[in-house]
This record gives structure tokens, sequence and C-alpha cells, in this order.
């Protein structure tokens, strides 16, 4: 059954860790951008303010909203370090598959902790991302600006009660073993 609700995503940018530029710890203001891998349509993206105190493990804390366009395959997670002087300076990228957010049985409005290895402009290791991902449907009743009320999952699977005569639960109950003497 394929989903034809809209998607937008609330990307959570927690932290960092062990950030570094040209193998040096990065002293301040870095900064995370957020964007789908929009397969040749226009993509927005969103940005954290820079991180001004907190050296190579920053924290942010802060949501960040994205557009999931349909066939979007990854979300891009760019770690960058502002300077005055040489402009913004990559330290690392994550490729986010969205298939570990996205389908199997997984409610809808989920909140997803993930933590992604960034690699650098050469594709060696630089540090470590934590985010949350949330994807929010239009059939949630609000925008992704309203996504930070809480929400109650739906789990289950439907039932047709006339069909199936109804829902039947269960409760396990401890039999006395009929082997032990």
């Amino acid at each position: 059954m394929a989903n034809t609700h809209t998607r937008s995503l609330e990307v959570t940018v927690i932290s960092g860790e062990d950030l570094r530029i040209n193998d040096q710890p990065i002293k301040n203001n870095a900064f995370v951008t957020v964007k789908a891998d929009s397969r040749g349509s226009s993509s927005l993206q969103d940005s954290t303010k820079p991180d001004a105190r907190s050296e190579s493990y920053p924290y942010w804390d802060e949501k960040l909203h994205v557009d999931l366009p349909a066939g979007s395959r990854h979300v891009v997670v760019v770690v960058c370090r502002r300077s005055s002087a040489a402009g913004d300076k990559l330290v690392g990228t994550a490729w986010i598959p969205v298939s570990d957010f996205v389908g199997d049985y997984t409610p809808e409005n989920y909140l997803h902790f993930l933590s992604y290895r960034l690699r650098d402009a050469k594709g060696l290791r630089n540090g470590i991302i934590n985010i949350s991902v949330r994807v929010v449907t239009s059939s949630y009743g609000g925008t992704a600006a309203q996504s930070s009320l809480p929400s109650e999952p739906k789990f289950g699977m439907p039932v047709e009660r006339e069909k199936n005569g109804g829902t039947v639960t269960g409760v396990p109950v401890r039999y006395p073993n009929p082997w032990k003497s």
C-alpha cells in the first residue's frame, strides 16, 4: 500500500563528538545543515546556529524542519565550521538512509534517536553526529512546526471485528508442572 501523505521531517540535531579539521580539534562555531536527497527536484535545507563554546564536542539541541520528497533515499547531514577569515570549512558529512526511520512497523510520528559516523572530504572518519528524527505526516493534523506537541503513536493491527469475531487478548497464567511431584 503506497503512502500518499506528504512527509515532513523534524530533525533534532543533538550533539557532535570528536569533530576535527586537518586532524586538529575544532575550537568553536560548528554548525549543521540537514537536507533531503531530492533526486533532481529542488530540496530545502535547514541549519543550526553555530555552537560557540563546546569545542570538538558541540551541543546544539536544535530542531530543524525539512521536507521529504517522494522517492528520497537519503537525508544528508553536513557539519561545518564557520570562520570569518576562511569561510565555512567542511568537517564531515553523513548520508542517512531514509529506510532507517521510515517503513517497517514503525508508528507514525515515532521518534528515532540515531548516531552516525561523519566522513570528511577525503572519505575518512571524522567524528559522530547524534540526532533524532520524527516523520511528521499530513494525517498527523499538524505541520512540522507543530510537531513538538506530544502525540500518541498508533500501535497494533487493524481488526475487522465483524468478520473476525472481535479482538482477543490473553494473559499469561502459570500452571503447576504436572511432571513435578
